[in-house]
């Protein structure tokens, strides 16, 4: 459970055409460049393959264009997810353990992370359907952790994401209180390692 949400979630379109997958893609991607800051609450339902609910919490999202965001899950148990613009840093209080990886690992992870990803040749890898406002997002390689990522807006406001992991769980997140984000805030893209805690090191780029 913990790795569906660290990976901080394809369906119609085998018979889209390329030309509707680039233009919806495209109209994501318009509503996205309208939001360079985002901070919000939310609030968490988890359902199993069978629909059954297996857990529920709350917390705090927050993004920032190029390449920020912030998950902070307070409820039922703390664990905390920041992308500082190079990292991603995944921390587990109760474990008192660290986990980074670099950005594109991420990305390549799950399509979330295309929230403050603008990179043509990234968003190829993905292929985008909208129906009603709600914006469905897969990615074509079988080897990702997540199945698909569906965010939903009214208007430009973004409203809800709901994840699917290849285990068939599902995890609908709900956004409230939404603002932008002041200058004074930013520092929460800022991870700074607590002391003694483990730090598993996942970059590619570390020398070993």
């Amino acid at each position: 459970m913990r790795k569906t949400l660290s990976i901080l979630a394809i369906s119609l379109p085998l018979l889209v055409s390329g030309y509707a997958q680039a233009s919806e893609s495209g109209v994501l991607k318009a509503k996205l460049a309208e939001i360079s800051t985002l901070k919000a609450n939310f609030t968490q339902t988890v359902t199993d393959v069978n629909k059954k609910e297996i857990q529920k919490g709350s917390g705090v999202f927050a993004l920032a264009y190029p390449n920020q965001f912030y998950w902070h899950l307070t409820e039922p148990d703390e664990s905390l997810i920041v992308a500082d613009g190079r990292d991603v840093w995944i921390y587990n209080p109760f474990a008192e353990e660290v986990s980074v990886m670099d950005l594109n690992q991420a990305i390549n992870a799950s399509p979330i992370a295309l929230l403050v990803h603008r990179d043509e040749e990234t968003w190829s890898k993905y292929t985008v359907t909208n129906e009603e406002g709600c914006f469905s997002i897969a990615p074509k390689s079988v080897d990702a952790g997540v199945e698909s990522v569906d965010v939903c807006f009214d208007g430009n406001t973004l409203t809800q994401m709901v994840l699917q992991d290849q285990q068939g769980n599902v995890s609908q997140f709900m956004l409230s209180d939404q603002t932008a984000i002041s200058d004074d805030e930013l520092s929460m893209f800022k991870f700074t390692v607590p002391d003694d805690v483990d730090i598993d090191d996942q970059r590619l780029n570390t020398v070993n």
